[in-house]
């Protein structure tokens, strides 16, 4: 089983890896758009206000434009000690010990505009770059992205059980038809539902954790839950999908 994380706008600053080495990040067919997508980077971090307007940032958040300047030859984290923030926060990687935490870096994989998939290991830079930033010049990065990265995917579906619990515009980089995706709503007294967006990510914090580190190995939406109801969710199948349902 592969669950497949989305990146974060917040990353854990410095490292103690060396600058990022593109061909020793994994998927190497992924490598030219990588690297295109860095260099594009760096030269647009010169003109700061073209990189606000590129990446949706303010002249507070200049400090994101310095980050992409050193690029090159900044420190890098392993990818799953990179981002932060509230799914983050509730997967709770470092916890983890022992054999657990080797199969819970095993089976977590990182979806990004930048770097396009990442394994949980995978050492990477801080960097500035989301799924729905517009670069000058060129196609979104949906447009570019596909045609390389949606392969991928395929290929790993092709051998295990992918869960998807990226975004719409993440995971409109590179679709995953056969995966198991899942929403969040929120459950009112009159028993309507809605849909959340912070505990969203919360909730789906507390899913990768219970799905990264549990013994079992589920191979459909049915065996995943069973994994989540074990953690203490409610959930629902819809179809191949699955939703889990909490308070509002």
């Amino acid at each position: 089983m592969r669950v497949l994380l989305p990146p974060s706008e917040t990353k854990r600053a410095g490292g103690d890896g060396p600058p990022v080495r593109l061909d020793l990040l994994c998927f190497p067919e992924l490598e030219p758009v990588r690297k295109a997508l860095l260099d594009e980077l760096v030269e647009l971090s010169a003109d700061r206000e073209s990189s606000r307007a590129a990446l949706g940032l303010s002249p507070k958040q200049d400090a994101e434009i310095e980050r992409n300047a050193a690029l090159h030859t900044s420190p890098t984290l392993p990818a799953i000690d990179r981002y932060t923030g509230v799914l983050y926060d509730a997967l709770d990687i470092g916890s983890l010990r022992g054999a657990t935490a080797v199969r819970a870096r095993h089976r977590l994989a990182i979806g990004s505009a930048l770097f396009g998939l990442l394994r949980a290991d995978d050492p990477v830079p801080a960097y500035r770059l989301s799924a729905t930033a517009k670069l000058p010049g060129s196609a979104s990065l949906a447009a570019r992205w596909r045609p390389a990265l949606e392969p991928v995917l395929a290929g790993i579906a092709d051998h295990e059980l992918v869960v998807d619990l990226r975004s719409g515009s993440y995971a409109a980089l590179g679709r995953v038809p056969a995966a198991v995706r899942v929403d969040v709503l929120a459950e009112h007294p009159d028993g309507r539902r809605t849909v959340v967006s912070h505990f969203n990510k919360a909730h789906k914090g507390r899913l990768a954790r219970a799905l990264a580190t549990t013994r079992a190995e589920p191979t459909d939406a049915a065996a995943v839950a069973t994994v989540a109801r074990r953690a203490g969710m409610r959930t629902e199948r819809d179809g191949d999908d699955l939703i889990v349902v909490i308070p509002a």
